[in-house]
């Protein structure tokens, strides 16, 4: 497992005592209501939770992504919204960090400590996971950019100052992925952010469609000042992205399997503990064992990233596994539960409400499972 320096642990240690005494005690506030956890978002701006990826020089925390990947963890125990309210915002705060120009890196000091929020948007209406389908444009104007089109399911939109936008800046390029560019967006005319989007878990933090209508932008707005290397960027960036992914679904499979573990010792039927059943017995064990291994490949995909080592079939497959093997925990955790499972008087009806997000999220398992199976052969080629 991945070995986090002493102020790496001491930063855990942190996020896991705010988990207990600030978030857990207080979540069904803010879920049950889906209301936006204003209070909690703001002591994590001050413990410098928005700051993790940063540069120290910049104001940020700058951990590691193993220990990125623990803080999320951590988070999502204690509710995987708060966790996602994170996610995106790290995103372009690694793509700033690694490819934006020194005017671009800028907004680094307030993305630190959370004054600006960031989002990044590549999902489209009518593409999904199809991002060579993109239909949002960019066409150069002169000196500015004329954006057009729609994204949507983009998380804290209503909250973020600055959009990591991928689209077309070249609309003659094939296949279309060679015309890509990420661009940096503040929120302004020609820009309409929608309503909350009604969500079957994944609550309190919003998720919204963006429209572009004749969007201006300055061209400099374009990541690192060159067009179309988006597509590029943008998986450097989802590297990052799966990996935290992963570490959220680990921490939602981790508070089913420490709510389960914690309910059969005390739960009794026939005399006994439940989890003296063998059938409860095996179902704890399953799931002890699937958590322990999606956190080991979520933390290897991270230490490849931070030895500087190709990642992306690495956080690709921890995704896929970590979100699955959560799925299946938060479903067994309520079985362990029986009849109160089902009930709203304990959390474990939210964990399965909120695990299938990281199953469809930062590219489905569908498409995931293709992509990684390309790697796979692209590392292992034989013949032809």
């Amino acid at each position: 497992m991945s070995s986090l320096s002493p102020d790496e642990q001491d930063m855990v240690r942190l996020v896991a005592d705010f988990v207990d005494e600030r978030v857990r005690p207080r979540v069904r506030e803010f879920e049950a209501d889906d209301l936006y956890p204003e209070a909690l978002i703001e002591e994590m701006k001050e413990l410098g939770f928005f700051g993790l990826l940063v540069p120290a020089e910049h104001g940020g925390v700058d951990v590691s992504t193993a220990c990125f990947a623990r803080v999320t963890e951590e988070l999502a125990r204690g509710w995987m919204s708060l966790a996602g309210a994170i996610g995106g915002h790290s995103v372009i705060s690694y793509l700033v960090r690694h490819f934006g120009t020194p005017e671009q890196q800028t907004y680094l000091p307030r993305m630190a400590d959370g004054s600006l929020r960031a989002t990044m948007a590549l999902t489209e209406p009518s593409g999904g996971s199809d991002l060579q389908g993109m239909r949002t444009f960019a066409d150069i104007d002169g000196d500015e950019l004329v954006i057009t089109g729609s994204k949507t399911w983009i998380s804290n939109a209503q909250h973020a100052g600055l959009i990591g936008l991928l689209c077309i800046t070249d609309r003659s390029a094939k296949p279309a992925h060679r015309g890509m560019s990420v661009v940096l967006v503040e929120p302004g005319d020609g820009l309409t952010v929608s309503g909350k989007i009604p969500k079957l878990g994944y609550r309190g933090v919003e998720a919204c469609e963006l429209t572009f209508d004749r969007m201006r932008v300055p061209v400099t707005a374009v990541l690192g000042n060159e067009p179309n290397l988006g597509w590029g960027h943008m998986m450097r960036g989802l590297e990052v992205g799966r990996i935290q992914v992963a570490a959220r679904a680990v921490g939602v499979g981790q508070a089913a399997l420490d709510d389960a573990l914690a309910y059969a010792q005390t739960r009794e039927s026939f005399g006994k503990p439940i989890w003296k059943h063998q059938s409860v017995g095996n179902l704890l064990a399953e799931m002890g064992t699937k958590m322990r291994a999606a956190r080991l490949m979520t933390l290897d995909a991270a230490d490849r990233l931070d030895a500087g080592d190709r990642a992306d079939m690495e956080a690709g497959m921890a995704k896929l596994f970590a979100s699955e093997a959560a799925m299946q925990v938060a479903l067994d955790a309520v079985r362990v539960h029986g009849g109160y499972g089902y009930s709203k008087e304990y959390d474990v009806e939210r964990y399965f409400r909120d695990a299938p997000l990281m199953i469809v999220g930062e590219g489905t398992n569908e498409i995931q499972r293709n992509v990684i199976a390309a790697q796979l052969v692209a590392r292992n080629r034989k013949g032809n």
